[in-house]
Protein backbone atom coordinates (compact mmCIF):
# COMPACT_ATOMS: atom_id res chain seq x y z
CA UNK A 1 0.00 0.00 0.00
CA UNK A 2 1.13 3.20 -0.38
CA UNK A 3 0.74 6.50 1.61
CA UNK A 4 -1.63 8.78 -0.14
CA UNK A 5 -0.56 11.57 2.20
CA UNK A 6 -2.04 15.26 0.21
CA UNK A 7 -2.33 17.34 -3.26
CA UNK A 8 1.56 18.08 -2.59
CA UNK A 9 2.74 14.91 -2.44
CA UNK A 10 4.92 16.48 0.86
CA UNK A 11 2.36 17.04 3.45
CA UNK A 12 1.93 13.45 5.67
CA UNK A 13 -1.29 12.31 6.99
CA UNK A 14 -3.23 13.89 9.86
CA UNK A 15 -5.00 10.67 11.75
CA UNK A 16 -7.55 9.65 13.77
CA UNK A 17 -7.01 6.64 16.33
CA UNK A 18 -8.73 4.27 18.26
CA UNK A 19 -7.78 2.27 21.12
CA UNK A 20 -10.47 -0.09 22.60
CA UNK A 21 -10.00 -0.26 26.41
CA UNK A 22 -12.65 -3.04 26.95
CA UNK A 23 -12.89 -6.58 28.24
CA UNK A 24 -13.34 -9.45 26.35
CA UNK A 25 -16.53 -11.97 26.85
CA UNK A 26 -13.68 -14.01 29.10
CA UNK A 27 -12.86 -17.12 27.17
CA UNK A 28 -16.40 -17.01 24.94
CA UNK A 29 -14.38 -16.41 21.67
CA UNK A 30 -17.54 -16.21 19.37
CA UNK A 31 -19.31 -13.37 22.48
CA UNK A 32 -15.91 -11.94 22.46
CA UNK A 33 -15.61 -11.30 18.44
CA UNK A 34 -19.77 -10.25 18.24
CA UNK A 35 -18.50 -7.23 20.48
CA UNK A 36 -15.59 -6.62 19.09
CA UNK A 37 -17.61 -6.36 15.63
CA UNK A 38 -19.55 -3.75 17.58
CA UNK A 39 -16.43 -1.54 19.01
CA UNK A 40 -14.74 -1.51 16.09
CA UNK A 41 -18.03 -0.35 14.37
CA UNK A 42 -18.22 2.26 17.24
CA UNK A 43 -14.69 3.56 16.37
CA UNK A 44 -15.03 3.72 12.25
CA UNK A 45 -18.66 5.79 13.00
CA UNK A 46 -16.39 8.67 15.24
CA UNK A 47 -14.31 8.90 12.77
CA UNK A 48 -11.40 6.79 13.51
CA UNK A 49 -8.77 5.54 10.77
CA UNK A 50 -6.83 2.88 12.98
CA UNK A 51 -8.64 1.06 15.96
CA UNK A 52 -6.49 -1.17 18.30
CA UNK A 53 -7.47 -3.42 20.67
CA UNK A 54 -5.50 -4.91 23.84
CA UNK A 55 -3.59 -8.02 24.12
CA UNK A 56 -4.76 -11.48 23.40
CA UNK A 57 -7.99 -10.01 23.12
CA UNK A 58 -9.52 -12.80 21.77
CA UNK A 59 -10.57 -14.39 24.24
CA UNK A 60 -8.80 -13.00 26.85
CA UNK A 61 -5.34 -13.02 28.72
CA UNK A 62 -4.72 -16.05 31.21
CA UNK A 63 -4.49 -14.11 34.21
CA UNK A 64 -4.40 -17.23 36.37
CA UNK A 65 -0.66 -18.48 35.00
CA UNK A 66 0.38 -16.10 38.21
CA UNK A 67 -0.79 -18.77 40.43
CA UNK A 68 0.13 -22.64 40.60
CA UNK A 69 0.07 -24.12 37.41
CA UNK A 70 -0.69 -27.25 38.72
CA UNK A 71 -3.95 -26.63 39.84
CA UNK A 72 -5.11 -24.50 35.99
CA UNK A 73 -5.08 -27.00 33.41
CA UNK A 74 -8.80 -26.98 32.62
CA UNK A 75 -8.59 -22.79 32.27
CA UNK A 76 -5.51 -23.81 29.67
CA UNK A 77 -7.51 -26.35 28.06
CA UNK A 78 -10.17 -23.68 27.76
CA UNK A 79 -8.49 -21.78 26.40
CA UNK A 80 -6.97 -23.67 23.98
CA UNK A 81 -9.85 -24.59 22.64
CA UNK A 82 -11.20 -20.96 22.48
CA UNK A 83 -7.86 -19.61 20.28
CA UNK A 84 -8.27 -19.14 16.71
CA UNK A 85 -6.19 -19.56 13.86
CA UNK A 86 -4.58 -16.52 11.82
CA UNK A 87 -6.45 -17.97 8.82
CA UNK A 88 -9.99 -18.73 11.24
CA UNK A 89 -13.24 -17.56 10.32
CA UNK A 90 -12.67 -15.18 13.43
CA UNK A 91 -10.08 -13.23 11.68
CA UNK A 92 -12.18 -13.30 8.41
CA UNK A 93 -14.90 -11.30 9.73
CA UNK A 94 -12.89 -8.79 11.36
CA UNK A 95 -11.10 -8.57 7.71
CA UNK A 96 -14.65 -7.92 6.10
CA UNK A 97 -15.57 -5.63 8.81
CA UNK A 98 -12.62 -3.46 8.09
CA UNK A 99 -13.29 -3.29 4.58
CA UNK A 100 -16.77 -2.51 5.05
CA UNK A 101 -16.07 0.06 7.50
CA UNK A 102 -13.25 1.42 5.86
CA UNK A 103 -10.70 1.46 8.62
CA UNK A 104 -7.27 -0.22 9.34
CA UNK A 105 -7.48 -2.80 12.53
CA UNK A 106 -4.32 -3.57 14.91
CA UNK A 107 -6.05 -7.24 16.81
CA UNK A 108 -4.23 -8.88 19.55
CA UNK A 109 -5.44 -12.93 19.98
CA UNK A 110 -4.50 -16.60 21.49
CA UNK A 111 -3.06 -17.84 17.98
CA UNK A 112 -3.89 -21.89 17.63
CA UNK A 113 -1.26 -23.64 15.86
CA UNK A 114 -2.17 -26.75 13.46
CA UNK A 115 0.79 -28.39 14.36
CA UNK A 116 0.38 -28.90 18.03
CA UNK A 117 -3.21 -28.44 19.31
CA UNK A 118 -1.50 -27.64 22.47
CA UNK A 119 0.57 -24.76 21.30
CA UNK A 120 -0.43 -21.00 21.52
CA UNK A 121 0.83 -18.23 20.63
CA UNK A 122 0.15 -14.58 22.04
CA UNK A 123 -0.03 -13.00 18.39
CA UNK A 124 -1.32 -9.81 17.00
CA UNK A 125 -2.05 -8.98 12.95
CA UNK A 126 -2.87 -5.81 11.31
CA UNK A 127 -5.62 -5.44 8.89
CA UNK A 128 -6.07 -3.03 6.28
CA UNK A 129 -8.88 -1.13 5.20
CA UNK A 130 -9.86 -3.46 2.36
CA UNK A 131 -9.42 -6.14 4.17
CA UNK A 132 -6.09 -7.28 3.21
CA UNK A 133 -4.13 -9.23 6.21
CA UNK A 134 -1.02 -7.03 6.09
CA UNK A 135 1.00 -8.40 9.09
CA UNK A 136 1.50 -11.01 11.65
CA UNK A 137 3.25 -11.01 14.53
CA UNK A 138 3.99 -13.66 17.23
CA UNK A 139 5.27 -12.08 20.84
CA UNK A 140 8.91 -13.47 20.79
CA UNK A 141 9.64 -14.19 24.36
CA UNK A 142 6.44 -14.73 26.79
CA UNK A 143 7.16 -12.71 29.72
CA UNK A 144 7.61 -14.57 33.33
CA UNK A 145 4.81 -16.69 33.85
CA UNK A 146 3.19 -16.41 30.33
CA UNK A 147 5.76 -19.00 29.10
CA UNK A 148 3.35 -21.45 31.16
CA UNK A 149 0.65 -20.70 28.20
CA UNK A 150 2.77 -19.20 25.14
CA UNK A 151 5.80 -20.80 22.58
CA UNK A 152 8.14 -18.19 21.52
CA UNK A 153 7.69 -16.04 18.37
CA UNK A 154 9.96 -15.73 15.67
CA UNK A 155 10.71 -12.09 13.24
CA UNK A 156 8.76 -12.94 10.87
CA UNK A 157 6.37 -10.41 11.76
CA UNK A 158 8.88 -7.68 12.48
CA UNK A 159 7.45 -5.46 10.23
CA UNK A 160 6.69 -1.19 9.26
CA UNK A 161 3.62 -1.60 6.89
CA UNK A 162 3.36 1.33 4.85
CA UNK A 163 -0.02 2.60 4.34
CA UNK A 164 -2.35 5.37 3.42
CA UNK A 165 -2.25 6.82 7.11
CA UNK A 166 1.14 6.26 7.56
CA UNK A 167 3.83 3.35 8.40
CA UNK A 168 2.95 0.93 11.28
CA UNK A 169 4.51 -0.95 13.57
CA UNK A 170 3.44 -3.02 16.51
CA UNK A 171 4.54 -4.98 19.75
CA UNK A 172 3.49 -7.10 22.69
CA UNK A 173 3.62 -5.62 26.47
CA UNK A 174 7.02 -6.86 27.36
CA UNK A 175 8.57 -6.24 23.73
CA UNK A 176 8.31 -2.76 24.26
CA UNK A 177 11.80 -3.04 26.18
CA UNK A 178 13.46 -5.16 24.14
CA UNK A 179 15.76 -2.19 22.43
CA UNK A 180 16.25 -4.29 19.56
CA UNK A 181 13.09 -5.26 18.79
CA UNK A 182 12.46 -1.64 19.16
CA UNK A 183 15.25 -0.46 16.97
CA UNK A 184 13.96 -2.89 14.21
CA UNK A 185 10.88 -1.22 13.65
CA UNK A 186 12.56 2.44 14.21
CA UNK A 187 14.76 1.47 10.84
CA UNK A 188 11.61 1.06 8.78
CA UNK A 189 10.87 4.23 8.98
CA UNK A 190 7.78 3.96 11.99
CA UNK A 191 5.36 6.62 12.04
CA UNK A 192 2.75 5.09 13.82
CA UNK A 193 3.77 2.47 16.66
CA UNK A 194 1.05 0.27 18.51
CA UNK A 195 1.83 -1.60 21.70
CA UNK A 196 -0.68 -4.13 23.08
CA UNK A 197 -1.24 -4.73 27.25
CA UNK A 198 -3.06 -6.99 29.85
CA UNK A 199 -5.11 -5.46 32.23
CA UNK A 200 -2.81 -6.23 34.84
CA UNK A 201 0.61 -8.09 35.57
CA UNK A 202 0.94 -9.11 39.20
CA UNK A 203 4.57 -10.00 40.52
CA UNK A 204 3.66 -9.99 44.37
CA UNK A 205 1.23 -10.20 46.42
CA UNK A 206 -0.45 -7.35 46.43
CA UNK A 207 -0.26 -7.62 50.79
CA UNK A 208 3.39 -7.78 50.87
CA UNK A 209 3.79 -4.36 48.23
CA UNK A 210 6.11 -3.73 45.79
CA UNK A 211 3.93 -4.59 43.00
CA UNK A 212 4.83 -4.22 39.51
CA UNK A 213 3.60 -0.95 37.98
CA UNK A 214 1.87 -1.76 34.90
CA UNK A 215 0.77 2.00 33.89
CA UNK A 216 4.20 3.19 34.50
CA UNK A 217 6.22 0.60 33.27
CA UNK A 218 3.58 1.02 30.41
CA UNK A 219 4.19 4.54 29.65
CA UNK A 220 7.67 4.64 30.49
CA UNK A 221 8.66 2.07 27.64
CA UNK A 222 6.35 3.06 24.88
CA UNK A 223 7.29 6.89 26.02
CA UNK A 224 10.96 5.95 25.21
CA UNK A 225 9.96 4.24 22.30
CA UNK A 226 7.98 7.34 20.76
CA UNK A 227 11.32 9.54 21.71
CA UNK A 228 13.95 7.71 20.46
CA UNK A 229 12.05 6.49 17.16
CA UNK A 230 10.33 10.49 16.81
CA UNK A 231 6.98 8.27 16.57
CA UNK A 232 3.19 8.47 17.90
CA UNK A 233 2.60 5.49 20.30
CA UNK A 234 -1.06 3.83 21.04
CA UNK A 235 -1.34 2.27 24.04
CA UNK A 236 -4.30 -0.10 24.31
CA UNK A 237 -4.96 -1.95 27.51
CA UNK A 238 -7.99 -4.45 29.00
CA UNK A 239 -9.86 -4.14 32.18
CA UNK A 240 -10.10 -7.25 33.76
CA UNK A 241 -14.05 -7.86 33.44
CA UNK A 242 -16.87 -9.25 35.04
CA UNK A 243 -16.68 -12.77 33.84
CA UNK A 244 -13.09 -12.78 34.64
CA UNK A 245 -13.17 -11.61 37.65
CA UNK A 246 -15.97 -14.00 38.90
CA UNK A 247 -14.59 -17.23 37.38
CA UNK A 248 -11.29 -16.74 38.83
CA UNK A 249 -12.32 -15.31 41.90
CA UNK A 250 -14.10 -18.33 42.97
CA UNK A 251 -11.73 -20.73 42.31
CA UNK A 252 -9.23 -19.38 43.95
CA UNK A 253 -10.32 -16.24 47.28
CA UNK A 254 -6.28 -15.74 47.19
CA UNK A 255 -6.58 -14.51 43.78
CA UNK A 256 -9.58 -12.21 44.07
CA UNK A 257 -6.88 -9.96 46.78
CA UNK A 258 -4.42 -9.96 43.35
CA UNK A 259 -7.51 -9.16 41.21
CA UNK A 260 -8.66 -6.60 42.89
CA UNK A 261 -5.63 -4.56 43.97
CA UNK A 262 -3.31 -5.11 41.37
CA UNK A 263 -1.97 -2.33 39.71
CA UNK A 264 -3.72 -2.09 36.65
CA UNK A 265 -3.26 -0.97 33.02
CA UNK A 266 -4.07 2.09 31.41
CA UNK A 267 -4.84 3.06 27.87
CA UNK A 268 -3.31 6.18 26.49
CA UNK A 269 -1.27 8.00 23.22
CA UNK A 270 2.01 9.60 23.21
CA UNK A 271 3.02 11.90 20.81
CA UNK A 272 7.13 12.05 19.25
CA UNK A 273 8.45 13.58 22.22
CA UNK A 274 7.08 11.17 24.57
CA UNK A 275 4.30 13.16 26.09
CA UNK A 276 0.68 12.43 26.44
CA UNK A 277 -1.81 13.43 24.14
CA UNK A 278 -5.36 12.79 23.52
CA UNK A 279 -7.74 10.26 25.64
CA UNK A 280 -6.46 8.10 28.57
CA UNK A 281 -8.76 5.33 30.13
CA UNK A 282 -7.63 3.01 33.12
CA UNK A 283 -9.05 0.36 35.32
CA UNK A 284 -12.51 -1.37 34.85
CA UNK A 285 -14.01 2.10 32.94
CA UNK A 286 -14.90 1.01 29.45
CA UNK A 287 -14.68 3.04 26.50
CA UNK A 288 -12.70 3.53 23.55
CA UNK A 289 -10.26 6.22 23.51
CA UNK A 290 -9.25 8.66 20.67
CA UNK A 291 -6.20 11.15 19.46
CA UNK A 292 -5.67 12.45 16.47
CA UNK A 293 -2.32 12.19 15.25
CA UNK A 294 -0.30 14.51 12.52
CA UNK A 295 2.32 12.61 11.32
CA UNK A 296 4.61 15.89 10.39
CA UNK A 297 5.34 16.63 13.59
CA UNK A 298 7.48 12.96 13.61
CA UNK A 299 9.97 15.28 11.33
CA UNK A 300 11.23 18.02 13.45
CA UNK A 301 12.70 16.21 16.27
CA UNK A 302 14.95 13.84 13.85
CA UNK A 303 17.52 17.22 13.62
CA UNK A 304 17.60 16.09 17.53
CA UNK A 305 18.52 12.47 17.33
CA UNK A 306 18.02 10.69 14.51
CA UNK A 307 18.94 7.26 15.77
CA UNK A 308 18.87 5.67 12.27
CA UNK A 309 19.97 8.44 10.38
CA UNK A 310 22.51 10.77 11.86
CA UNK A 311 22.65 10.21 15.42
CA UNK A 312 23.64 6.74 14.43
CA UNK A 313 26.66 4.95 14.02
CA UNK A 314 26.45 2.01 11.69
CA UNK A 315 30.59 1.62 11.27
CA UNK A 316 30.38 1.06 15.05
CA UNK A 317 26.80 -0.47 15.73
CA UNK A 318 25.38 -3.48 13.47
CA UNK A 319 22.00 -5.15 13.89
CA UNK A 320 21.11 -8.17 11.51
CA UNK A 321 17.33 -9.47 12.13
CA UNK A 322 16.41 -12.97 11.00
CA UNK A 323 12.58 -12.92 9.77
CA UNK A 324 12.15 -16.45 9.07
CA UNK A 325 9.11 -18.37 9.94
CA UNK A 326 10.05 -21.04 12.19
CA UNK A 327 7.78 -24.29 11.00
CA UNK A 328 8.16 -27.47 13.10
CA UNK A 329 9.19 -29.66 10.34
CA UNK A 330 10.46 -28.65 6.81
CA UNK A 331 9.91 -31.47 4.02
CA UNK A 332 12.13 -32.57 1.25
CA UNK A 333 9.51 -33.99 -1.81
CA UNK A 334 11.80 -34.81 -4.79
CA UNK A 335 14.81 -33.42 -3.03
CA UNK A 336 13.49 -30.21 -2.54
CA UNK A 337 12.84 -28.33 0.86
CA UNK A 338 9.55 -26.95 1.14
CA UNK A 339 7.90 -25.91 4.44
CA UNK A 340 4.26 -26.10 4.83
CA UNK A 341 3.14 -22.83 5.85
CA UNK A 342 -0.01 -21.63 7.45
CA UNK A 343 -1.70 -19.42 4.54
CA UNK A 344 -1.12 -15.72 6.20
CA UNK A 345 0.18 -13.16 4.84
CA UNK A 346 2.80 -9.99 5.18
CA UNK A 347 1.96 -6.92 3.22
CA UNK A 348 4.64 -7.83 0.21
CA UNK A 349 2.21 -11.03 -0.50
CA UNK A 350 -1.39 -9.74 0.15
CA UNK A 351 -3.90 -12.55 -0.84
CA UNK A 352 -7.56 -11.95 -0.14
CA UNK A 353 -9.70 -14.17 1.03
Amino acid sequence: MTNTSSSTGKDLPVVKVAAVHAAPVFLDTAATVTKGLALLAEAAAAGAQLVVFPETWVPGFPLWSSLAPINNHDLFIRLAKEAIYVDGPEIAQFRQACARLRVFLQLGFNERSRASIGCLYNSTVLIGDDGALLNHHRKLVPTFYEKLTWAQGDGAGLRVVDTRIGRLGALICGENGNGLARYALMAQGEQLHVSHWPPIFPTRPPSEGGNFDLAAATRLRVAAHCFESKCFGIISASPIGPEARALLAARDPAFADILDNAPVAATSFLDPGGAQIGDELSGETEGIAYATFDLNKCIEPKQFHDFVGGYQRYDVFKLTVNRTRHEPVVWEEDGRGSAERTPWVVAEDVRDL
